[in-house]
């Protein structure tokens, strides 16, 4: 990440916004703001962030869940807090298991916005540390040895193809994240497709062969899962 932090800064709340603009600005942050979940999606076609502060719940149609989906789908790589009410905490440790890097409740204070930015950065950057040394993957039965291309699941031996297996272990570094059909495609052909269509459309066929290798029963699959209208993930 570079030194100068850029940040999105979403909550339909005007109050909110100036005061995480007025916090973030004073520890080194570039900041965009915005009250509406569907200007947010608009932001992240096309920009990246290093950090995102997300309302849960937003007024619209488009709510914090929706737009973290977005964040993790077009940047991974981007830190992510979000923003609740005690009313809705609930609601809030869903959105953890869907791959959130802190919380925060309201009102919150500069204190308490500071340390959670911290503890939620130096998360995203252990996350991506362990995925670049990381040399063996494990997740429940799953075993991978990425030196020796060897892909085990309860100690029986599976054969995969580059292809099957590049797509296997890009699901399982970044679960549980969800992972986009152009990302997907990017990891297992090195081609970053014109859109999202040609994406799906390419990355069904690897979806439906490597399913067809792990998966005790293809047709109800338990460990790679499609999220509707978002991308897949892997899961124990």
């Amino acid at each position: 990440m570079s030194d100068i932090l850029r940040t999105l800064v979403v909550d339909d709340e005007e109050g909110i916004c100036l005061f995480l603009e007025k916090t973030l600005k004073k520890e080194g942050h570039t900041v965009t703001t915005t009250n509406s979940g569907q200007e947010a999606l608009d932001i992240l076609r096309d920009t990246s962030f290093d950090l995102a502060i997300v309302d849960l719940n937003l007024g619209g149609r488009v709510d914090g869940i929706r737009v973290l989906e977005a964040v993790r789908w077009r940047w991974p790589a981007t830190a992510v807090i979000i923003l609740t009410a005690h009313g809705s905490l609930e609601s809030a440790m869903q959105a953890i298991r869907e791959g959130v890097d802190g919380y925060l409740l309201k009102p919150a204070k500069p204190s308490e916005v500071r340390q959670c930015i911290k503890e939620a950065l130096e998360k995203r950057r252990e996350l991506a540390q362990a995925q670049t040394d990381q040399r063996v993957v494990q997740r429940g039965s799953f075993f991978v040895d990425l030196d020796e291309h060897l892909v085990t699941v309860e100690g029986q031996e599976l054969e995969l193809t580059p292809q099957e297996f590049k797509l296997l272990v890009h699901l399982m570094q970044n679960a549980p994240q969800v992972i986009s059909p152009p990302d997907l495609v990017e990891a297992v052909r090195d081609y970053k497709p014109e859109d999202l269509n040609e994406a799906r459309q390419i990355i069904k066929w690897y979806i439906h062969r490597l399913r067809q290798r792990i998966e005790p029963t293809p047709s109800s699959p338990r460990h790679i899962v499609n999220v509707r209208g978002v991308g897949y993930k892997f899961q124990e």
